[in-house]
């Protein structure tokens, strides 16, 4: 299914949330919050979530406080019990499920040859799995309230060209995108959107790279940062990728299904799917000698790249 081009909004008209309820996973800190808080400005009920319950609650304050309706509930993702449990949270305490978010993630970064089974499984656990519970919860309620609904969730550019020493995430990632396509195509018709953010900040989880790392630094004393990375890297702070959860869960994003998103910065991108790129044919099919006959000058002409492209840092003449 591909995203509609019906306009359903000008340029500078918000877009209201009220009566909607919405789920962000991991939202104790860091981008979740940023989500959380972003929905909870739109006029949305919000359930937080984290792993340490004391961290839910503050967060769920913070919001309660600053005018919006939030409520915490402290659950590892992963489980499918823990997905039931954030599902039930926000019917308990605001009658429905509007949009599911799905942020909560860990890192247990390694190369293939130090990366245990015990680092794989984890990761997979919270990412994959935990993004799989949670759709499948969100989608239960929503087709049984019968009005649509919003699954958003969340991904990384590791998951579209891979990154070192990421093989868990990256494979997670991955899979997610997937995931949100098949989504997307099994929930169509029961009004439910599903689309996959791929999100760029200065985070816990970028903030160890250290190209990035001085620029964090003089941030958080209160420098901006420089344009080369708000728009050359779309790279930014949470905040810069909170923007796109509310217009996604609104319904100006009513024909918005199937897609991968990017945002950070001053950055909002279209992420392509997989295609094939150059093909040829043999007739009768193809042999091992055939295939290196023609390789380098057939289909892999071109060979496709991988990685995340490391940040074009420049000196501070060049800036």
């Amino acid at each position: 299914m591909a995203m509609s081009n019906e306009t359903l909004l000008t340029p500078g008209q918000s877009l209201d949330l009220t009566g909607k309820v919405a789920v962000v996973t991991g939202s104790g800190r860091g981008l979740g919050l940023a989500y959380a808080t972003a929905l909870a400005a739109a006029g949305a009920a919000v359930v937080v979530n984290d792993l340490d319950a004391d961290v839910a609650a503050a967060a769920a304050a913070a919001l309660t406080a600053a005018g919006g309706r939030a409520v915490a509930v402290a659950a590892a993702v992963g489980t499918a019990d823990a997905a039931q449990a954030l599902v039930d949270g926000a019917v308990d305490a605001f009658g429905r499920l509007d949009v599911m978010v799905t942020n909560a993630g860990i890192l247990r970064d390694k190369v293939l040859w130090k990366m245990t089974d015990e680092d794989f499984d984890a990761v997979v656990a919270t990412h994959l799995r935990g993004t799989f519970t949670c759709a499948r919860a969100a989608a239960v309620r929503m087709r049984e309230q019968g009005d649509g609904g919003r699954l958003i969730m969340v991904g990384s550019p590791a998951g579209q060209r891979g990154n070192f020493g990421q093989t868990n995430y990256a494979a997670a990632k991955a899979g997610i995108a997937a995931m949100v396509r098949t989504w997307s195509m099994e929930l169509g018709r029961a009004g439910i959107t599903v689309n996959a953010v791929v999100p760029v900040a200065a985070t816990a989880m970028t903030e160890t790279v250290p190209a990035f790392a001085p620029y964090v630094e003089a941030m958080r004393q209160g420098d901006p940062l420089p344009d080369f990375l708000r728009k050359g890297e779309g790279f930014g702070t949470a905040e810069d990728c909170a923007a796109l959860i509310p217009f996604l869960a609104s319904d100006a994003a009513r024909g918005v299904t199937g897609q991968c998103i990017g945002i950070g910065g001053d950055k909002l991108a279209l992420w392509s799917h997989p295609q094939e790129v150059a093909v040829a044919y043999a007739d009768g099919g193809w042999s091992p000698e055939a295939i290196a006959a023609t390789w380098s000058t057939g289909v892999g002409r071109e060979p496709q790249s991988v990685g995340i492209p490391a940040p074009r840092i420049r000196t501070a003449a060049a800036r």
